[in-house]
């Protein structure tokens, strides 16, 4: 149990404004605390709707909220924009990028997770992963430029290159992205283009693994399997990716021409977590005890994606409810120090899980119901609506897909590119010599 100084408000922070931050943060509203709020970016991002961003279906505004407003209210929060490189647990204080060092008595680590490529770090540039809005607009862009390029290209083996998508990873997100892509071509993109048909575009799933959604029973894997399939997606099990390059992709020795590659397959802790010397799992995650804390420091919580915490046995997997609840628990372990109460130990309820497959189809795993379809659809759009934090964000959201629903058309199909400053102009660079004047009289022609 940590107490602070006789007159002193015990001074919390939390680094991270995901699910873990916030609902921790909001969870310590009435306690007697200071909190300190730091992320590296001003806003909270709904992670589980990145895909409907990166495959045109929201824009990044309808997913966000701003950390600063979320928590305007609350008058024991502080917000600040920084990087932080290092939690010092001998001295209690947290690092920042700009040489700043923030004392606490309670540490909340929310930092989430990147994707991992096991160990072939130079694919990342080639097939990028979704975690961030960046990683969100960088898959758009790609996927749009794809067809773009496909209608401008004349040779047909190279336009079969632009036109072959794969995803690597059949997880949930794996899962979404290939329903998402095959719907923008059969549906959004169908009459767009003049030269090409979008339809002919290929979508490939790749997973490693015997099925894929195995976190699911099997009977919702299959049934997840067969409605891709019946969208047009080609699912590959059992095949491991053992090579990518630019222009190709090497799964179970075959050779996949394609200029568009997605990763979706695995999952690496903040290195952040390193500086804790704490013990860490495979992932990079820290390996916590029983109320989420780390050993010799139950001061420090690790939460969310960075924890390794086994209930029944088995992990707990990195889903935003295993967040949510894992910052709330954090915050009443955080009141029961203070009222001088043993700390119950953290235990995980779970309410289910579900995987979206396309359009007016999804899976459920609900405690003992596993099923299927339209019901399974709409009940996946109305939880993740009630988590979206902001009204606006809900009611924006629930428009977007009832307009996407009824008219097959992603309104936020932008192609937009990274910001480079333009080069300035050469002075010394000789003028063209100007164009003939037409004669007197004469009109030009405007088409």
């Amino acid at each position: 149990m940590t107490r602070a100084g006789e007159g002193r408000v015990p001074h919390v922070v939390i680094v991270g404004g995901g699910f873990v931050g916030i609902y921790a943060a909001r969870a310590l509203r009435r306690a007697p605390v200071h909190i300190t709020l730091i992320d590296r970016k001003n806003h909270h991002l709904f992670q589980p709707m990145l895909y409907q961003v990166a495959t045109a279906g929201l824009n990044p505004a309808d997913i966000t909220a701003p950390i600063r407003s979320i928590v305007r209210r609350q008058r024991n929060v502080e917000v600040v924009l920084g990087e932080v490189t290092a939690i010092d647990t001998a001295g209690r204080a947290v690092e920042l990028a700009d040489g700043t060092r923030l004392p606490y008595d309670y540490a909340l680590i929310g930092t989430g997770a990147r994707h991992s490529y096991f160990g072939h770090e130079g694919w990342e540039a080639l097939a990028p992963g979704l975690k961030s809005l960046e990683d969100a607009l960088e898959i758009r862009r790609r996927v749009l430029t794809a067809f773009e390029r496909a209608e401008r290209e004349p040779d047909p083996v190279r336009r079969h290159a632009h036109l072959t998508f794969v995803i690597v990873g059949g997880g949930p997100t794996g899962v979404e992205m290939a329903g998402a892509v095959a719907e923008i071509r059969s549906y959004a993109l169908r009459r767009d283009f003049r030269h090409i048909d979008p339809r002919d575009a290929t979508v490939l799933l790749l997973e490693g693994g015997p099925r894929i959604l195995p976190a699911y029973p099997e009977s919702l894997s299959a049934e997840a399997k067969r409605e891709l399939r019946a969208r047009g997606v080609d699912v590959r099990t059992e095949t491991f990716v053992t090579d990518i390059q630019p222009g190709a992709v090497q799964a179970a020795g075959w050779t996949i021409p394609t200029n568009t590659v997605i990763w979706a397959a695995g999952n690496v802790a903040s290195p952040l977590l390193q500086t804790l010397c704490t013990p860490l799992d495979r992932q990079g995650r820290a390996i916590v005890q029983r109320d989420c804390s780390i050993p010799g420091h139950p001061e420090v919580f690790v939460l969310g994606d960075a924890a390794a915490f086994e209930q029944e046995g088995a992990a707990l997997p990195g889903i935003c409810p295993v967040a949510i609840q894992m910052g709330q628990y954090a915050a009443r372990a955080i009141r029961s120090d203070l009222a001088s109460r043993p700390r119950e130990p953290f235990r995980y309820w779970d309410k289910g899980q579900l995987a979206v497959i396309g359009r007016g189809q999804a899976v459920a795993d609900i405690g003992r119901l596993h099923f299927g379809g339209f019901v399974a659809w709409l009940l996946w759009i109305f939880i993740h609506i009630f988590f979206l934090i902001g009204f606006r964000n809900r009611v924006i959201v629930l428009l977007e897909w009832a307009w996407a629903y009824a008219t097959y058309q992603r309104g936020a199909r932008l192609i937009t590119e990274p910001w480079r400053p333009a080069a300035p102009p050469d002075p010394k660079a000789p003028c063209p010599d100007p164009s003939p004047l037409p004669p007197t009289g004469h009109v030009p022609h405007r088409s």
